[in-house]
């Protein structure tokens, strides 16, 4: 009932520009985690950002502080990750996820469980 579809990816040079969306179809709390995660092969899934949707706070990896931002656009039902002087290393799976058709305190986004609802992904790949 709920479904969360990424798109946006592709192969693009390093120094260059990606934004991702993330569309959300069914309901979901609008107090609620977001967040936006990415696999690298053989390595482990990273929590890159995440937005608290009920005051739009928002965290970021260390490694990828001052390139990536995460957004939301209410109106149109979309996350957005937008990536910025891509590098080579940036190369992964791309995932989106939400929290619950519940309400969701914002202190719980931290906790990879509080997220009930993921993407397929979209591959992202950065030459050099």
């Amino acid at each position: 009932q709920v479904q969360l579809v990424e798109s946006g990816g592709g192969s693009v040079q390093a120094g260059g520009s990606l934004r991702l969306p993330c569309a959300v179809s069914g309901y979901i709390s609008s107090s609620n985690c977001m967040a936006w995660l990415r696999q690298a092969p053989g390595k482990e899934r990273e929590r890159v950002a995440r937005i608290y949707t009920g005051d739009g706070s928002t965290f970021y990896a260390d490694s990828v502080k001052g390139r990536f931002t995460i957004s939301r656009d209410a109106a149109k039902n979309t996350l957005y990750l937008q990536i910025n002087i891509l590098k080579p290393e940036n190369t992964a799976m791309y995932y989106c996820a939400a929290g619950s058709r519940r309400q969701v305190w914002s202190w719980r986004c931290e906790r990879l469980d509080t997220y009930a609802y993921w993407g397929q992904g979209t591959q992202v790949t950065i030459s050099s």
